[in-house]
């Protein structure tokens, strides 16, 4: 395999407005709304040549948001800055920052009630 194994990813939402909503305000992103086999999408921005990966919210009869399940790990260079803005946008924090050797984690309940978690790499000292 020459390449990471993850391709996509599809986070399940009840209420898309709310949930883009929110997922614009806690990261300062605009999300791109289209739909894929008749399902209501949200699509997260998706550079070309940039490293990882991109995906979606998702509405519809498959999708149900839960904190159980998979966990998804979004990258953020200011995990302090994002808990912030989630609690200020009623989230739930489910797990504080924790410093996971090479970088820090923490996961949060997102407006839809799906754990979604988010990972920094240390600053250099």
């Amino acid at each position: 395999m020459t390449s990471n194994i993850g391709a996509y990813f599809e986070i399940p939402v009840t209420d898309l407005d709310r949930a883009i909503n929110f997922y614009q305000s806690l990261l300062g992103i605009e999300l791109e709304r289209g739909s894929i086999h008749g399902y209501e999408m949200a699509f997260f921005p998706f550079e070309n040549n940039g490293a990882g990966i991109s995906g979606a919210l998702c509405k519809g009869d498959v999708y149900k948001p839960s904190i159980e399940g998979s966990f998804i790990y979004l990258f953020t260079s200011d995990i302090d800055g994002i808990l912030s803005k989630a609690v200020a946008l009623g989230s739930e924090i489910l797990f504080e920052k924790t410093d996971a050797g090479d970088c820090f984690v923490a996961e949060v309940k997102d407006s839809e009630g799906n754990r979604i978690c988010f990972t920094t790499r240390h600053q250099a000292e």
